[in-house]
Formats: structure tokens, sequence, C-alpha cells
């Protein structure tokens, strides 16, 4: 893992026990809820420690910053090539590691933009809001 951030970024405890509690769950969680998890180990870590490192973290590829079009950011511990499907109703996120690749569907396309990304996501209704749309009819 040392050997993932660099020569001069350290793996400092904070960040190890980040990426732990980040690559443990599949929920797509937020900062938020990163900070809960991370406080259950380390009570005296504050909100903008656990910002600035899932940040860090981001950057060098080691976690996936998702944010939606409002602006919510939620992070993924799973960088392997894969897509994400965000509920319309409660805006859980899930996986999906079975859609087409869409590598290099950039090019080609007629824009004066410098292409820097592409991301794929899914939208839908997960199965506890159709339980609960059903339950309401």
């Amino acid at each position: 893992m040392k050997e993932l951030l660099g020569k001069d970024m350290r793996l400092t405890n904070q960040r190890r026990i980040i990426l732990e509690e980040l690559k443990a769950v599949t929920t797509h969680p937020t900062a938020d809820e990163i900070y809960g998890m991370v406080r259950q180990k380390m009570p005296r870590i504050s909100l903008g420690t656990v910002y600035r490192n899932l940040e860090v973290l981001s950057s060098l590829g080691l976690v996936r910053k998702l944010e939606n079009a409002a602006g919510q950011k939620r992070f993924d511990g799973d960088v392997s090539p894969h897509h994400h499907i965000r509920c319309d109703v409660c805006g859980k996120v899930g996986d999906i590691f079975d859609a087409p690749d869409i590598a290099g569907i950039e090019h080609g396309l007629d824009t004066d933009f410098q292409i820097t990304g592409v991301s794929l996501e899914f939208s839908g209704i997960c199965p506890r809001c159709q339980s609960e749309k059903k339950l309401a009819q």
C-alpha cells in the first residue's frame, strides 16, 4: 500500500483506517457516514480530517469519488472498472459490473472541449423503494 501513495505521501494511520473502512462496505457512503465509521476506531478524528483524506485518497486513485448533479459526494472503495446506479427516490447507489465497456467512447466526438474523464451512471428505483411504492398503492 505504501508504494501506491508515492514518495511524497505517507500512509498515515488516519488514511489507512479511512481506506480500510471504505473498502469494507459496498454502500458508497458519504463523507459524513465514513466519519461515523472511522470515529468508532479513532474517536478524536475530525470531520475535516476525514474530508481532506478522502480527497487525497481520491486524487491518488485509491478510492473513487462519485458526485451527483446536486453536488452530493459519495465514495467507493472499489476502484475496479464498473459503473453505478442511483435510486431516483432515496439516492442509494449500487454497483453494476456487467455493463458494456465505455473505454474510448470519447474518441471522435465533435467538441472543442478537452475531455478529461468519462463516466456512466444509471438511474432507476431500488428494490426497497419499489416495494414501498407498491405498498402505498
